[in-house]
């Protein structure tokens, strides 16, 4: 390009337009002895969109070249841990929820009260908090200093505690359920109290429970995510690193497949312990 006013001289002398040979605004860099600059923005625009998909491209071909049974190896370092709170969840929360339900039926006033407030302050405050709570309580209220391994008895504590408040509410909806001439007349047949609780009132009590503790115990399963508010390394914490690793979904649908077939099995479980003990009709 000639900068000098050639340019010009020759298009005036051959009468071209300027539609013919350039726009108003080139001219006028062009009068001014300077270059237009391009318009760059569709190129970035351009460029950012193809980062884009170059990004989504390498994730695809990261979780193809890793395979999903990496992945699935992975997670199920964390399934161990997730299975290793519900069972031990099962089995400190349902002795717990028994003598909370054998306090909230005493016949003694304060004692009823103090249950009535701990289940009221269990079933009515969020999960997550109580956790946090149970977790951060010995520094804040005591201050010592936990190590990792507290993680795992925060997350004990919490959920035992929690479920140990909806179960005592089950056991004791199952209790009142049964009616009170059968005490009376297992009373004229001459029989114990404790021989009237476990021939006569447990097993019908089972039976009825037996709905409402399975929705708790699934719902349990799905709960055990919650743990990684404390950093606890569960299935739902690994899945989200492992999300972050391979920028993909892939991991959080893998994680959703392993609570589902837990929550099944545990369903069929139940069916199953439902049917056996419909000989209570």
């Amino acid at each position: 390009m000639l900068y000098d006013g050639t340019f010009e001289k020759i298009a005036k002398k051959w009468e071209l337009t300027d539609s013919m040979c350039l726009s108003m605004d080139d001219k006028t860099y062009v009068a001014g002895g300077k270059v237009p600059e391009p318009d760059t923005s569709k190129l970035t625009k351009k460029s950012e969109d193809t980062q884009a998909d170059d990004a989504a491209a390498e994730s695809a071909g990261t979780v193809k070249k890793q395979g999903i049974g990496q992945i699935v190896k992975q997670l199920g370092q964390g399934m161990l841990a997730t299975l290793g709170i519900f069972f031990f969840t099962l089995l400190f929360s349902m002795p717990l929820g028994l003598l909370v339900m054998a306090v909230r039926m005493s016949k003694i006033k304060p004692l009823q009260w103090i249950a009535k407030i701990y289940i009221s302050i269990m079933r009515g405050t969020p999960l997550m908090l109580q956790l946090l709570v149970v977790f951060f309580a010995p520094y804040y209220l005591f201050g010592i200093s936990t190590s990792y391994q507290y993680r795992f008895y925060a997350v004990l504590i919490g959920f035992s505690l929690i479920y140990a408040a909806y179960f005592a509410e089950i056991f004791r909806g199952g209790i009142e359920s049964i009616p009170r001439g059968q005490y009376e007349a297992a009373a004229a047949l001459g029989m114990t109290k404790a021989q009237t609780f476990f021939r006569i009132i447990l097993p019908q009590v089972i039976k009825r429970i037996v709905p409402a503790s399975s929705n708790e115990v699934i719902t349990l399963v799905k709960d055990t995510s919650l743990a990684n508010v404390v950093a606890y390394s569960e299935i739902m914490l690994a899945a989200k690193q492992q999300m972050m690793n391979y920028s993909s979904l892939v991991p959080l649908f893998i994680a959703g497949v392993f609570y589902f077939v837990m929550a099944t099995v545990l369903t069929a479980l139940f069916g199953f312990i439902e049917k056996k003990l419909n000989y209570y009709r």
